[in-house]
């Protein structure tokens, strides 16, 4: 059985604050970098799958990512192949 590498890429839905994006951004400005409008801080998760049936191995990271990965209330995910 061949195995995959898988990313998913977690950030949070547009509108929702990122505190954490935010602390960062005026930390990078209190170091002089004037320039920069917005952070945003996303979670990037790399799953090594095994994986004999490519359509089912896409379903089953999906899987993954809606029940553990992400809080669908708040996130928005990526899957990249």
């Amino acid at each position: 059985m061949e195995t995959k590498d898988v990313i998913v890429n977690v950030g949070l839905k547009k509108g929702i604050s990122d505190p954490e994006g935010n602390n960062i951004k005026k930390a990078l400005r209190l170091l002089g970098f004037d320039e920069v409008e917005e952070v945003h801080v996303n979670k990037y998760f790399k799953i090594t799958i095994k994986a004999s049936d490519e359509d089912k191995a896409k379903e089953r990271v999906r899987e993954m990512a809606e029940k553990l990965l992400t809080n669908p209330v708040i996130h928005d995910y990526e899957i990249r192949w």
